[in-house]
């Protein structure tokens, strides 16, 4: 039959790439086979697993696709519960939920890993527990004094959570798939409004046109951002991330979308204009021509950091905001190696293994997502194999895999790892789920059938086959290939129903493609320290040690050695260095300093300043906020600071005070003066995470059961004129 396909196709690549029913890596197997009462066994350096017949079940060529495919619906059935717990909620007491636990090691209900897991098919398997757990993160206020809604949860976190943490309108993602319910739509709306009201808020920057906040799922910061913030994430929280600002996008399309649903064809307008907007801004402020890559976050004035993430790069493009040539290039420049693509890129030499230097499986699932958006079959295949070696030679759908070996364990001294590794991580068990629905069979979420195949893919799932099917339930999909193969990817030539059988004849088309990326260096150079800075007769002088690069003010100023002079007018300049390495990658920036003696106000509120000049200035509060670890917790203290300049219009700046070590600085904001005006500042409450009702089952802290808290030690007022318009 395809004889002559699968001998060409072999002589194409090693015989061992063939999977059909072993999987040979680093000296190493791994075996499946299966019995004609469709049991499974799987053999491999773990050990050996038996995994029952499935009510979904894929007949290809490959013993070894099929049978980790059944092995993920096994998993998804032992996560899914009737209770979970943490132990930091009820005293680690189980909680009644019929719903997704997170994984063996994780029995709880976070945020972003079931929205994750939704969006990427859990909600075509178990609708009903779906809309549970999403239920369960969702919460109206408890201090009546508050502005009532209803809200989406951000679950504990860095310096208390919610603004530094701001990806949890990752919960749209996953809710968009569910809203045939009515009662679940109605909270879903009404959740939406309320959310996004609130965001824009508090982590809108007018300047910028972007969300304040942490990257999505990248949430242990030492891994990730400059070391000196695991003492201060002030940073984070005046940061902005692609990943979190391409959900924002996403679920402003939503609240478009239900809006005109509803007949609000004001609210419908306002949601289009503000996601335009978004979009245009993260084109502008997260691409890097230089790499042609996506950052994946920058600075709170606009500092690009030569940094990225494969989430967040693989959102933008899923989601549109990346289009056309810019999709293809940033996911071909995106960095790859043999056992998958990192979650982030460059890695990290002093830290851990974990986010650092690893695969995640689900990440690896939107990246296939995006593949499949450019037409991209090379990347397609990887991140497919990448998905299957892992869960064969684990044993399971794991957390996550050392970047060079996919190892679940690897051993490097302090830098061991990965630290955290959780058997049946849910959104691995929905990546593997959705590789095969979507990444094979081509089913996408909006229920059309596209495959988009890789003729590479031919070998291993249809050996000398012409078809393969995918049986559901309700249905069936029958992929049918022709005899002859002259291109890269399989794509639909014609689709016909059969009763409730899909049969898709496809075609092979030659699609160009890009090279992966896959001669990157592993590591960034390590940081310098901080640069000093001193006005003199000739300006403001910085001074650093040795070579590297300046920036100031969120710009790019060039290479210096020793010294140079910056912004030689009135303005005190902020401004940050990094060092570049042999392969021109520059290190994550140094801490920032800033110029000029800032004028500090104390005493009582309200407190008033005479402003000396008209322009624009930076303002932020000294603090402590003692309340919680600077890891977890949620009790970010967040408050409004009100200003009335003479007789211009009033202005508002949220302040984040997040938990601290000792007094620092809030996050700031900007503000605009006429010379001579008076400027009157009073302090009001805010709104933090400790505020929603769910948190009365929060024991893990302050601001749970003992009810809500959103407070600090607040020192100086500090205003400093701004430099650098964004």
């Amino acid at each position: 039959m395809l004889s002559v396909v699968l001998m060409a196709a072999l002589a194409a690549g090693a015989q061992g790439d063939v999977w059909r029913d072993e999987i040979a890596w680093r000296g190493q197997q791994a075996h499946m086979s299966v019995a004609k009462d469709g049991h499974f066994t799987l053999a491999g350096p773990f050990g050996t697993r038996d995994i029952g017949a499935q009510r979904m079940r894929v007949e290809t060529a490959s013993p070894m696709f099929d049978g980790l495919f059944a092995m993920a619906q096994e998993e998804l059935t032992q996560d899914s519960v009737t209770a979970i717990r943490d132990g930091a909620f009820d005293h680690g007491q189980p909680i009644p939920c019929t719903c997704f636990e997170t994984g063996a090691k994780w029995p709880y209900v976070w945020t972003r890993d079931l929205s994750y897991s939704i969006d990427l098919g859990l909600w075509q398997f178990d609708p009903q527990r779906s809309r549970n757990g999403l239920s369960f993160k969702l919460s109206d206020v408890r201090d009546p004094s508050l502005p009532q809604g209803l809200y989406v949860m951000q679950d504990t976190g860095s310096g208390g959570s919610w603004p530094i943490s701001t990806d949890r309108v990752v919960w749209f993602l996953g809710a968009q798939h569910l809203l045939d319910d009515k009662v679940f739509a109605d909270n879903v709306y009404r959740a939406l409004n309320d959310t996004l009201a609130q965001d824009r808020q508090y982590v809108f920057d007018p300047r910028l046109g972007l969300y304040r906040g942490e990257t999505s799922f990248l949430d242990w910061r030492e891994q990730t951002y400059p070391a000196w913030t695991a003492s201060n994430v002030v940073f984070i929280g005046q940061s902005f991330a692609l990943s979190t600002n391409v959900l924002h996008y996403q679920a402003l399309q939503l609240a478009a979308r239900l809006a005109k649903e509803h007949g609000e064809s004001a609210n419908a307008k306002r949601y289009e204009e503000q996601a335009a907007s978004l979009k245009k801004a993260i084109n502008a402020r997260f691409w890097r021509a230089d790499r042609g890559m996506y950052m994946s976050y920058i600075d709170g004035d606009g500092t690009p950091y030569d940094t990225y993430d494969l989430l967040g790069t693989a959102l933008a493009i899923t989601s549109g905001v990346a289009e056309g040539e810019s999709a293809r290039i940033a996911l071909a420049n995106y960095p790859t190696w043999p056992a998958g693509s990192p979650v982030i890129w460059p890695e990290r030499s002093d830290q851990p293994i974990y986010h650092n230097r690893a695969i995640w499986p689900f990440v690896s699932a939107y990246a296939l997502r995006a593949a499949r958006e450019v037409n991209d079959p090379a990347r397609i295949a990887h991140e497919l194999r990448s998905i299957m070696r892992g869960a064969a030679m684990a044993g399971s759908n794991m957390e996550n895999y050392e970047l060079l070996t996919q190892a679940t364990h690897v051993e490097d001294g302090k830098l061991s790892g990965p630290v955290v590794d959780s058997p049946r991580q849910l959104w691995s068990v929905a990546a593997y789920l959705d590789m095969v629905n979507e990444g094979v069979f081509g089913l996408t979420q909006r229920g059309s059938i596209e495959p988009k195949l890789p003729v590479s893919l031919v070998p291993m799932l249809f050996g000398d086959r012409d078809s393969i099917t995918l049986h559901t339930p309700e249905r069936s999909i029958t992929l049918r290939i022709p005899r002859k193969l002259q291109g890269n990817l399989l794509v639909t030539d014609s689709i016909r129903q059969h009763g409730t059988e899909t049969v898709v004849t496809m075609k092979a088309i030659d699609q160009p493609s890009l090279p992966m990326h896959t001669d990157a260096p592993l590591y960034a150079p390590a940081p310098p320290d901080a640069p000093t800075i001193e006005k003199d007769d000739r300006g403001w002088r910085v001074e650093a040690d040795g070579k590297v690069v300046l920036y100031a003010d969120g710009q790019r100023v060039g290479t210096i050695d020793g010294n140079t002079y910056v912004a030689e007018g009135v303005k005190p300049p902020c401004v940050s260095v990094t060092r570049v390495s042999e392969h021109g990658m520059e290190s994550l920036h140094s801490k920032t300093v800033c110029g000029g003696d800032p004028i500090s106000m104390g005493d009582s509120w309200p407190r008033s300043w005479t402003a000396s000049a008209t322009g624009r200035y930076r303002v932020w509060l000294r603090y402590e906020n003692n309340h919680g670890s600077i890891e977890t917790g949620v009790t970010a203290a967040v408050k409004m600071l009100a200003i009335t300049c003479g007789n211009e219009a009033p202005q508002s700046l949220p302040i984040v005070m997040p938990h601290s070590v000792g007094e620092q600085s809030s996050s700031y904001g900007v503000i605009s003066a006429k010379a001579g005006d008076v400027c009157r500042f009073e302090l009001e409450q805010g709104f933090n995470m400790s505020d929603l009702s769910h948190f009365a089952h929060y024991t893990g802290g302050k601001g749970g059961i003992e009810g809500p808290l959103n407070d600090a030690r607040i020192g100086d007022l500090i205003i400093t004129p701004a430099t650098g318009t964004p």
